[in-house]
């Protein structure tokens, strides 16, 4: 009998193209993958960009003045304090002679400084001139100073430990040395401005460069704490007494290493250093500092970090991003484009106020709400907890 033969498939009963074996497992392996992802997702934490400070809308907010000789070119970089229910600064004042002297204003809300005198609040001594046309600089450290060419005080830090005010500032003898001064007044003289200062010392080693040093605004342990380096680790060095410092022979052998970012995966490429004076929170110390990133390696931006109240060589958190970057135009016109440059904050009625030069020319400020900007500075910040400091970083001196 003969074997019926089966009939012909058709289209509906056949394998249709996409509906192979092979098929039908890659579209089960998608929908398994995707369920993956999903469910990755819900525990992937996503940091959120750090706080940005807000500028104030009247910046500037301190200018230079034609009419006054010593001030006529910029006003910049000031220090800063909150004391007698003002804030006070020292800012950096390039006049006609290119000699850096220090300016002195005030104000009650921080942001309108009606009070501005017409001398200097502090000049240095001892300034050298640069050289004439042709003629080479004197022996020394090569450094570019942001104008003032002559020399002088530059960036200053303000202090407040007990009734006195202290100052650091880059002393800049022109075109032969570059060092850290450090000097004091009494906070009733400075108040009443009657600007007797205490002669200043030489704290850094001569024929090195060295900027951005300042001190702690109490004391650590009972010691007067310094910062003098943030990069690769931060450094402090404890004294017993400043007076440490009035034997010339006494110095701080501060860090000269180079101070690129070793993380690639971190916003700064490199870190100039620290900017104002640490203020004290109580979630640590806020410091924030100057970088470059790789993108824009002309510009100065400045991030923040947040330092242990006990031992500020460990390093808590650190801003993901830059919280202030020169994005205006008072901060890409003048002596050098693309500088946001801090030494001065305060905290003010819970409020953070942020004072820096911009374009190395006119003082500006930005503002935030201290409890908002510290959150999220620990939400955007990466924790660092092997920030264990080296025996260098936490030495003591005694007085001597």
């Amino acid at each position: 009998m003969a074997t019926p033969s089966r009939p012909p498939r058709t289209k509906k009963q056949g394998l249709q193209k996409g509906n192979t074996p092979s098929a039908s497992r890659e579209r089960r392996s998608d929908r398994l993958l995707k369920a993956v992802r999903t469910a990755s997702a819900r525990f992937v934490r996503k940091a959120p960009p750090p706080r940005q400070l807000e500028r104030h809308e009247g910046n500037p907010i301190i200018t230079p003045r034609t009419g006054n000789y010593w001030e006529m070119k910029a006003t910049f970089n000031p220090g800063a304090v909150y004391a007698d229910g003002r804030i006070h600064l020292l800012y950096r004042a390039i006049g006609g002679d290119d000699v850096s002297v220090l300016g002195y204003a005030a104000s009650e809300d921080g942001l309108a400084f009606d009070e501005r005198p017409d001398e200097p609040a502090y000049i240095p001594s001892g300034v050298k001139k640069a050289p004439k046309d042709g003629e080479a600089p004197q022996a020394g450290a090569a450094y570019r100073s942001g104008g003032g060419g002559n020399g002088g005080c530059e960036d200053p830090r303000l202090t407040l430990i007990g009734d006195q005010l202290y100052l650091t500032y880059t002393a800049f003898d022109g075109w032969g040395s570059v060092r850290i001064a450090l000097s004091s007044i009494s906070m009733d003289d400075f108040l009443k401005k009657r600007w007797q200062w205490k002669k200043p010392s030489l704290i850094s080693p001569p024929g090195e460069i060295h900027k951005n040093w300042m001190l702690f605004p109490e004391k650590i342990r009972g010691k007067f704490a310094i910062l003098h380096s943030i990069a690769p680790e931060v450094m402090v060095e404890y004294y017993d007494s400043l007076d440490y410092f009035e034997r010339e022979e006494n110095v701080l052998e501060g860090s000269m290493r180079k101070m690129e970012v070793a993380d690639p995966s971190r916003w700064e490429h490199l870190i100039r250093g620290a900017g104002p004076p640490p203020l004290k929170t109580k979630d640590g110390w806020l410091l924030f500092y100057h970088a470059i990133d790789r993108k824009e390696s002309w510009k100065y931006k400045l991030g923040a970090m947040l330092l242990d109240l006990d031992d500020p060589a460990k390093v808590l958190y650190r801003s993901a991003g830059p919280v202030l970057a020169p994005d205006f135009d008072y901060e890409n016109d003048g002596i050098r484009p693309g500088i946001v440059y801090s030494c001065g904050a305060v905290i003010k009625d819970g409020e953070l106020y942020v004072y820096y030069g911009g374009g190395d020319s006119v003082t500006c400020v930005a503002m935030a709400n201290l409890d908002t900007f510290l959150g999220e500075l620990k939400a955007s910040g990466a924790p660092r907890l092997d920030a264990a400091p080296q025996k260098r970083s936490s030495r003591t001196h005694g007085a001597r």
